[in-house]
């Protein structure tokens, strides 16, 4: 969980929702305030992420993110249509994630491999890139999991259904899927691997 940016990563994606919907609801359905209320929420996340060391970069696009989706909102006039951007989100995060594993270089490797400073070494090891493009699928599983919820829901036009569905489909979905593809990788490698953490070279 460390790895893959922990539980505060995943807090604070719901928050931002949580404020719009909550501004929304008590301020008489009035988008204006709900998105006045994601943005300052959002920008007190990023403050603090900021003063925590966070890179910059990750924390601007959240704090976007969080912007576009109220600017869509007041600009169609529809305050579910503040979820699109994270609807786009993760269509693109379950397409990249499926192309990662097409072309042999899983994202779920790649990013335990930076965090773990292994580089490329887990590609060499044929039984660690074949346990890794298994979990990753889990990875997919997740976000298609957030759109067959989100898509109806937000077609129905269902703006507290959906700041509900977003609280419970982020840190218990994400705690969910580390653990589902943490078990996948253990079972998908030889009971005589030594582990991700230690890549093995191909047999010559």
């Amino acid at each position: 969980m460390r790895v893959l940016g922990g539980r505060g990563s995943a807090i604070d994606a719901s928050l931002p929702p949580i404020a719009f919907g909550a501004g929304w609801f008590f301020g008489g359905e009035s988008i204006v305030i709900g998105g006045a209320a994601a943005v300052v929420v959002g920008a007190a996340i990023s403050a603090y992420r900021l003063r925590a060391g966070a890179r910059p970069l990750a924390v601007l696009v959240s704090l976007l993110a969080v912007m576009l989706g109220a600017l869509i909102a007041l600009r169609t006039g529809d305050a579910a249509d503040f979820f699109l951007p994270r609807l786009a989100s993760n269509a693109l995060s379950a397409l990249a994630w499926m192309t990662s594993i097409a072309v042999r270089w899983p994202l779920l490797g790649v990013v335990v491999g930076v965090a773990l400073g292994q580089g490329r070494s887990w590609r060499h090891d044929p039984d660690l890139l074949r346990a890794y493009s298994r979990a990753s699928w889990v990875w997919v599983g997740q976000y298609v999991v957030r759109l067959l919820v989100f898509i109806p829901l937000w077609l129905a036009g269902a703006t507290g259904a959906l700041t509900i569905a977003q609280v419970v489909l982020t840190w218990p979905l994400v705690a969910v899927c580390v653990a589902v593809s943490w078990w996948v990788l253990r079972r998908s490698l030889p009971e005589d691997h030594p582990g991700m953490r230690h890549p093995r070279e191909p047999a010559t």
